[in-house]
């Protein structure tokens, strides 16, 4: 991801979120998909996809294909799924994802490693592929989760549960963690305990009231947008301009 983001000369990773269209819209929605890929693909490093589109166009169906246009285009192609489970099915779940041509995909820290997400390391690692853990998200409602205090069962240490996910990150070797640029501050903690060693993604830029200079300045490595351009009237300009505010802040 980075030497991409050094070839591409830009940091800005695409969510290609959408609203909901119906069934029968499934070639539109493709399309609309495939003609926003084509106009940004200048000004960005990785396109990152939810299940926005994978129900829709299935995993080895329409989204597959973009997973080849995307790599056509020198991107990296990022699958949002938030392993949750536990292990065998983690490891099924990331199996089918890396073979659609997904580079990396997302995981929840909260099943913790033994059975739970050390198959979907293993896989990557194998496969030689990517696992990014979220650390803290970008809405409003993340402190009820990774925002609350835990205590630790052998210990009896108190911590914050998104330092934990941290430090979890870097104990598993993980390739990128999930912080809200929303949070700039958590943004902030999480680099001052993660270093160079784990690159910070930030989504929520735009939409969410993330802002580019603020996100990048606490530590944020790439950042991640997605109505924001999806949405826009021109998405090519809107891609741009958020490209160029983001390199005139490093």
């Amino acid at each position: 991801m980075e030497q991409t983001a050094k070839d591409k000369k830009s940091n800005i990773i695409l969510a290609l979120d959408f609203l909901f269209e119906k069934p029968e819209n499934r070639e539109k929605l493709f399309s609309k998909a495939e003609r926003i890929l084509n106009a940004v693909e200048p000004y960005i490093c990785a396109v990152k996809f939810n299940r926005h589109l994978v129900l829709p166009l299935g995993t080895f169906n329409g989204v597959a294909k973009l997973n080849e246009k995307a790599h056509a285009m020198g991107l990296m192609a990022i699958m949002d799924c938030k392993v949750n489970d536990i292990g065998s099915t983690n490891q099924t779940i990331a199996e089918y994802y890396y073979s659609a041509g997904f580079d990396a995909l997302t995981a929840n820290p909260f099943v913790g490693w033994e059975e739970g997400l050390k198959p979907v390391f293993d896989v990557a690692h194998k496969l030689q592929r990517g696992v990014i853990l979220l650390v803290y998200m970008s809405h409003k409602a993340v402190w009820e989760g990774y925002g609350q205090t835990i205590c630790n069962a052998e210990t009896g240490e108190k911590t914050l549960q998104y330092v934990s996910f941290a430090k979890k990150a870097l104990k598993w070797n993980a390739d990128g963690v999930v912080v809200g640029a929303t949070y700039p501050e958590k943004i902030r903690e999480v680099h001052e305990t993660l270093g160079k060693k784990i690159p910070i993604y930030s989504p929520g830029i735009g939409a969410q009231g993330g802002k580019i200079e603020s996100a990048l300045k606490a530590g944020a490595s790439y950042l991640i947008v997605g109505r924001t351009i999806t949405l826009s009237e021109n998405p090519a300009e809107t891609a741009k301009n958020i490209r160029d505010v983001a390199n005139e802040c490093k």
